[in-house]
């Protein structure tokens, strides 16, 4: 996870409009390709926030007392760090332009299944 977020340091988390015929170049499909950048999008997602939550739990600190508030300032500063990392969708579709990504098909055919 860690090579995620050297990766991304330098990227533009700003959203930018792409070329719908250059998306569809390796699968021929729009559909296709956004299915893929979607599908890898989910899975930075849930990466992300799993290990956004492992971190801040090291730094959790647990009272009793519901009035106790405290402010941690090591969870203030890796909540903000990972606020500014791109969006798991602009990250995906940068990797799927640069051809990063693997994906494959499902060779079933509904004769199979059957």
């Amino acid at each position: 996870m860690s090579d995620i977020k050297t990766k991304v340091q330098g990227l533009d988390p700003n959203v930018k409009a792409r070329d719908v015929h250059g998306l569809a170049r390796d699968t021929q499909n729009v559909y296709e390709a956004l299915a893929i950048i979607t599908k890898r999008s989910k899975q930075l997602a849930v990466e992300l926030k799993h290990e956004l939550h492992q971190k801040l739990e090291e730094f959790a600190v647990t009272s009793d007392a519901i009035e106790e508030i405290s402010e941690n300032k090591e969870q203030i500063e890796i909540s903000k760090f990972y606020e500014r990392l791109p969006n798991p969708v602009v990250i995906a579709s940068e990797e799927y332009v640069n051809g990063e990504l693997y994906h494959r098909y499902n060779n079933k055919t509904e004769e199979e299944e059957l």
